[in-house]
């Protein structure tokens, strides 16, 4: 499982096998030069009172959502930006000449056959129907293990999910994995919760299925029946599954078994017969959630076949429904994004194209990026900081007074053993076999999806290729993996605000080097601490030690948990724990990072504008953070992101370290100094 830094960004046309945190303009390094953005900074506010209206209040102010966003805060504009060098890219690729690379032909066809949108309006539903007739066609349950097979070979991701891992207790080894799935709203949450606003969003998503099928050609009276039965079958889903909460415990989500087993706990599916057309051939698995095999089972049992074919059939159209013709895509925006996000406008065809490719031929178009957005010297300066924040992640750990000489002696092999990947692959990843069609979007889309789940199948039984990226290069995030030890960078997130080439220090120690200190306190988590230097789900604490950690980390829980994320809904401080954690850690160690800078007399101005190196280096932490959000938005990410919004982990942060206080002059009693204060690293 990917520890990532934002965890904001939706991916919505990839297949992954894991779950999982800008220049050619430059707005943001044009308002303050790679210092403290002075523009974003309310000076009516108390830094002491609330820190986050003080450094990001006119900001917030000054920058209204755009009518084709949910949010929009500083990763949007470098997302923003960096989809601009995209759009220049793929454009140059669609246009077909002499000499046109394989690379340049793929991308640049993608992309034309999404941006088309008079063909695609032609085509209506006919690009599905051979998949909508086929799951039609399906004559008696015994089919269902290989049209459910068929259907996940195309990325589409019915009843539940089968792809490969590292085995959590044996990290060197790929097996196959099956997971919990079968799910189109975002969590279990929306489901099963009985509040009123919880109860309208699935009153509405039944409608929306209802339109849905209506599109396709039902009578409206079938489509409403069919869509009852739908949510019918999601709801029986989501009762059966983990919550995200219970989803953290690496442990919740281990259980190698013999194939054999994996057919006792749900005998009414063929598992063996699955597993052959999905050419997986292997004595044992993974199941992560067995009792989600057992009710999976038992509905599958007790659900007649017409009603499964209903259910396969929305997982076509729904998973198709970016691709189709306009009414279909405005229909699913209305729900998923105007709905359940507050969107108001849909992005232009342009940006949805652009996300299309960088999903399904990351690499591809990577490569053209970091030719014109990253430079060799990007490595090389973070890098530098890595080795810093990892030197003062060694000190902080030889510190605590908490941790016994015998975990502290393996909490410092760990680090040793941490890998670092910044930028780009060291190898792309090769598309020669990728067929993309000029002018036939599903097609493509499908070869494309097929090729991604195919490689992840092939793995099974392989060398594990540490070499691999989980996210692609111009994609603004960073992310920890447990299961290699290593922490990843990718170009995109390694440009302003978070790193100013040139620029102010201390204000770049406040971004990137919280960055960095986040993804790297990650493997010391709630989660991430139950992985050894190897890799591998092993127990390295002492007992004592574990009981200490988890008393700093409740004390976490307990804090972000009453902070109201919108209207009467707060913060989930079980599910946010990972990740706040990882920010006041990092955030400590940036600093830590900073102050020896400043011992060292490495050029880092006293004074700059106002303000001492401590204080911009806080500034330049909050300012990553500003942003605004619908409240549907705020709701949907209270339920299910493990991030918390900007505004709490800033001032959540700021509260517990004395650091923070002596910059600024804050006193006991102030919001900013917390009674209790927190901390673990």
């Amino acid at each position: 499982m990917l520890r990532c830094y934002s965890g904001s960004t939706m991916h919505l046309y990839a297949f992954s096998a894991v779950s999982i945190l800008a220049l050619l303009a430059t707005p943001v390094a044009a308002q303050n030069a790679g210092g403290v953005d002075l523009g974003a900074i309310d000076r009516a506010a108390n830094p002491c009172e609330n820190f986050y209206q003080y450094a990001c209040g006119t900001w917030v102010k000054n920058h209204p959502i755009p009518s084709d966003q949910s949010r929009w805060g500083r990763f949007n504009e470098l997302a923003e930006n960096n989809q601009l060098i995209l759009k220049s890219i793929l454009e140059k690729a669609a246009v077909v000449r002499p000499g046109r690379s394989d690379n340049d032909q793929k991308i640049g066809d993608l992309y034309g056959a999404c941006m088309d949108e008079k063909a695609i309006d032609a085509k209506g539903a006919a690009p599905i129907q051979p998949l909508l007739d086929r799951v039609a066609k399906i004559s008696d349950k015994a089919a269902l293990p290989g049209e459910i097979a068929r259907l996940h070979s195309m990325g589409i991701p019915a009843f539940f999910s089968f792809s490969s891992g590292q085995d959590a207790k044996n990290s060197a080894e790929i097996i196959a994995q099956t997971f919990q799935g079968g799910l189109s709203l975002p969590d279990k949450d929306f489901y099963v919760a009985t509040d009123p606003k919880s109860v309208e969003l699935r009153g509405k998503y039944t409608a929306h299925i209802q339109k849905m099928f209506i599109l396709l050609g039902h009578p409206a009276a079938k489509a409403e029946a069919e869509a009852k039965v739908v949510v019918a079958m999601e709801t029986a889903l989501a009762n059966v599954s983990l919550d995200r909460v219970a989803l953290r415990d690496p442990n919740a989500r281990y259980h190698r078994m013999p194939v054999a087993e994996l057919s006792k706990l749900g005998p009414s599916f063929d598992w063996k017969g699955y597993m052959k057309d999905r050419d997986v051939f292997v004595p044992t698995l993974n199941v992560a959630v067995p009792d989600f095999v057992k009710g999976l089972n038992a509905l599958l049992e007790k659900t007649s076949l017409d009603d499964i074919k209903t259910y396969l059939a929305w997982h076509v159209v729904h998973a198709h429904a970016n691709l189709l013709s306009t009414p279909f895509v405005q229909e699913d925006f209305d729900y998923f994004s105007r709905t359940l996000r507050g969107t108001k406008e849909q992005q232009p065809r342009w940006k949805t194209c652009v996300r299309m490719v960088d999903s399904l031929l990351g690499e591809a178009v990577g490569q053209a990026y970091v030719d014109v957005a990253f430079g060799k010297d990007g490595k090389e300066r973070t890098l530098r900081m890595v080795g810093e924040i990892e030197a003062e992640m060694k000190k902080d750990i030889n510190s605590l007074l908490w941790m016994s000489p015998e975990t502290k002696q393996q909490a410092i092999k760990k680090l040793d053993a941490v890998a670092n990947k910044i930028g780009y692959p060291e190898k792309w990843r090769d598309y020669s076999s990728v067929k993309i069609i000029a002018g036939d979007l599903v097609a493509s889309d499908r070869n494309a999806s097929s090729y991604l789940v195919r490689r992840a199948l092939a793995k099974i039984g392989q060398p594990v290729d540490k070499t691999e990226w989980g996210m692609t290069p111009p994609t603004v995030n960073a992310y920890y993996m447990p299961s290699q030890n290593n922490i990843n960078f990718p170009a995109g997130i390694l440009q302003p605000p978070f790193y100013y080439k040139g620029g102010d220090e201390a204000v770049n120690y406040g971004g990137i080097g919280a960055v960095v200190g986040h993804e790297l306190t990650h493997g010391f988590d709630d989660s991430g601490r139950q992985y050894d230097g190897e890799g591998n789900l092993r127990d390295w604490w002492t007992p004592e030690d574990a009981k200490a950690f988890k008393e700093r980390a409740d004390c976490i829980v307990n804090e972000y948990g009453n902070f109201v994320a919108v209207g009467d809904v707060k913060l989930n401080g079980r599910l946010t724990l990972g990740e706040n954690g990882a920010d006041n850690g990092g955030v400590r160690l940036a600093y830590m990072a900073l102050m020896d800078s400043l011992a060292a007399h490495t050029g880092i101005a006293p004074e700059k504008d106002g303000f001492t190196p401590q204080q911009r280096f806080f500034l330049g932490f909050a300012q990553i953070w500003c942003a605004n959000a619908t409240p549907e938005s705020a709701r949907v990410q209270a339920k299910t992101d493990p991030h918390s919004p900007g505004l709490y982990r800033t001032n959540g942060v700021v509260q517990n370290m004395p650091e923070f206080q002596q910059a600024f002059g804050c006193k006991a009693g102030q919001p900013m100094v917390s009674e209790k204060a927190c901390r673990v690293w």
